[in-house]
């Protein structure tokens, strides 16, 4: 039996220990652990790959999304229309703005249902906040017609989806700000807590920059209540040697997709391909025998993941303001789920072993 890990987080290519191991050497070197040299070049390599004029770079994913809806002044009085299949960072950070989060369902392709959108929309509403699910980009075209009839800023949770793109047009480049996770699990990952905040607005740049430094000018004058939402100096220095890996590792992810789709599909439900440049971030697969398939694969040495098992607005702490919201395909959807091992460590041997076990489970 083959024991396939979901993930493997350990750095097992010499040379690009040695390389993570120099980088923070030099840091540790010239001693600017907070906002050093590295922060800005990292910044910059951002803005220039997402196609936005700025980036700011911030202590993690959260942090960016609290931080993107703090620079719009979403706050109390505000509703933002987002999906119910995300991490519960999403509504995490809408909540702890004070503003009121409207839960729109999915589509099967499991992101947000741009078609429900409008019906969603009140008086109160402010801004839309799709979640690029798995590194699959939303329907942007129709969520950015949207935005601009009615008004509304769009806050792109591009979380899984650094470098997932529509014809050339690049997650977070949607969004009047767009938020990025790039924790250790990410496709693109730092080596603990990171993330980014990117827009084209001067102002917000400058805006967020204060912002996630407690809200000071200049480090001395704070005019925004804020946290401290730095990215740390070593974690730009290790990003911008993950981004030296990064295309390598996006294509070797969809090379195990389309291998898992070509012989899957004819058994399993697969994620569809729909002419945008999909990253998989996470590889799922559906079934309504979701439990006894992951129960099977486990005994085969195959370590799987649900993203997510429970809906944002059923979590304890939402469920009882949200307890009649009218999710039908999410709800059925967060049932079927299953991530199964995709990352770019993985022999063609291991990936075949997999599929070949969910192909004898289906078989059954």
């Amino acid at each position: 039996m083959i024991k396939v890990p979901y993930l493997d987080l350990r750095v097992k290519s010499p040379e690009r220990k040695k390389k993570l191991l120099n980088a923070v050497d030099v840091v540790l070197s010239h001693g600017r652990l907070i906002l050093g040299p590295e922060v800005g070049q990292f910044e910059e390599k951002i803005a220039a790959s997402c196609h936005t004029k700025y980036a700011v770079g911030v202590g993690s994913g959260t942090d960016a999304l609290y931080l993107a809806l703090r620079s719009l002044d979403i706050g109390p009085g505000d509703e933002v229309i987002t999906t119910p299949l995300s991490w519960i960072a999403t509504v995490n950070a809408i909540v702890l703005c004070g503003a009121t989060p409207v839960f729109v369902d999915i589509g099967e392709d499991m992101n947000i249902n741009a078609e429900l959108i409008e019906d969603a929309i009140t008086d109160k509403t402010k801004a839309i906040l799709p979640v690029h699910y798995t590194g699959r980009l939303c329907n942007m075209e129709k969520i950015v017609q949207i935005a601009k009839e009615k008004d509304l800023y769009i806050v792109e949770d591009a979380a899984q989806a650094f470098g997932a793109n529509i014809d050339g047009a690049m997650a977070g480049s949607f969004g009047e700000v767009s938020a990025f996770s790039m924790n250790a699990m990410k496709v693109f990952n730092a080596y603990g807590e990171a993330g980014a905040v990117v827009t084209s607005n001067e102002v917000l740049a400058n805006k967020l920059r204060s912002l996630s430094y407690g809200g000071t000018i200049k480090k001395e004058d704070c005019h925004y209540p804020s946290l401290n939402g730095r990215m740390d100096t070593i974690q730009a220095a290790m990003l911008l040697i993950s981004m030296e890996y990064l295309e390598a590792k996006i294509t070797r992810r969809r090379e195990i997709a389309k291998y898992y789709t070509d012989a899957l599909k004819v058994v399993i439900a697969c994620p569809e391909e729909d002419g945008t440049f999909q990253v998989y971030y996470n590889y799922v697969v559906r079934t309504d025998k979701r439990d006894q398939l992951k129960s099977y694969l486990d005994t085969k040495g195959v370590e799987t993941k649900i993203h997510y098992p429970i809906l944002m607005p059923f979590h304890t702490a939402y469920k009882e303001q949200n307890s009649n919201c009218d999710l039908p395909v999410a709800k059925r959807v967060v049932n079927e789920i299953l991530s199964i091992p995709n990352h770019e460590d993985m022999s063609d041997g291991e990936v075949e072993y997999v599929a070949n076990c969910i192909r004898d489970f289906c078989s059954d």
